[in-house]
């Protein structure tokens, strides 16, 4: 099944393009915005938007996104509010939504439920970042038969068999994580990135999307001079939450960002 997350990477490569995918909090800090950012990313060329599900218990996430989240779980945002916001903004946007999600959220609402409401709200993938790749067979299936993508993590300390193993399990993009340790801007990328990134596309023709430390239009150009496409997260969050106008200074930076891909 052709999904629109694969659609959008061959495309990028017929152009010999890569893409920009921005984090977003849902809720953060209330769901109008949320959708004016997503808006905001489609006009300044994103590829993919992620949509990161408000969670109180943190998988990786650093201090910016963790009181992202927070904020957005103060304001009483929940799943349902969220697959209806995305349901009043999807026939406006092109680029591409994955959601970012506990697994738990999801079993707590049962997959298949929540993988139908998904679709029916107009996500186009998922990233369950507490989803080992032995468990994630069901997930895979259900997303598949519901023509979403699912997209997995490697991290730095993952042996190259299991990063192809993972890739295989993958659909859509393959996560690669560029540091070890939690989300956040960073002054610089790892400076091992780049060979990694390489073998990894030895192994995988699967697009490979890079975040974790990603913040910078040179770390954007670093990132895409080997792989699919740079993950931006914290430092747009960090960004918002200093400004006096968050709508505003999310859309320069994104404009900014995108001035860096390869």
């Amino acid at each position: 099944m052709k999904h629109r997350i694969d659609s959008i990477f061959a495309d990028l490569r017929a152009r010999d393009a890569k893409g920009l995918m921005p984090f977003f909090t849902a809720g953060d800090p209330d769901l109008a915005t949320t959708a004016a950012l997503i808006r905001a990313a489609d006009v300044a060329g994103a590829a993919v938007c992620e949509l990161g599900f408000p969670f109180s218990d943190p998988i990786a996430d650093g201090p910016a996104i963790q009181a992202s989240m927070q904020r957005a779980l103060d304001g009483g945002v929940d799943v349902a509010a969220i697959f209806d916001t995305v349901r009043g903004l999807r026939s406006d946007v092109k680029l591409g939504l994955v959601a970012m999600v506990s697994y738990s959220i999801v079993h707590r609402w049962g997959l298949e439920r929540f993988v139908a409401e998904a679709a029916d709200a107009g996500f186009d993938g998922f990233i369950f970042p507490d989803l080992s790749l032995e468990a994630a067979g069901p997930a895979r299936a259900a997303a598949d038969a519901a023509g979403l993508t699912l997209s997995l993590l490697v991290a730095p300390t993952t042996p190259l068999d299991r990063a192809r193993q993972i890739a295989a399990a993958c659909s859509g993009f393959v996560y690669v994580v560029a540091r070890a340790g939690i989300t956040g801007a960073r002054a610089a990328l790892p400076p091992e990135l780049t060979d990694r990134l390489r073998v990894l596309r030895e192994v995988t023709d699967v697009p490979l999307a890079v975040g974790f430390g990603v913040s910078k239009p040179e770390h954007v150009r670093d990132v895409t001079a080997v792989a699919d496409a740079a993950i931006v997260a914290s430092a747009l969050i960090d960004r918002m939450q200093t400004a006096e106008r968050p709508l505003q200074a999310a859309t320069d930076m994104l404009h900014e960002l995108a001035g860096g891909l390869s």
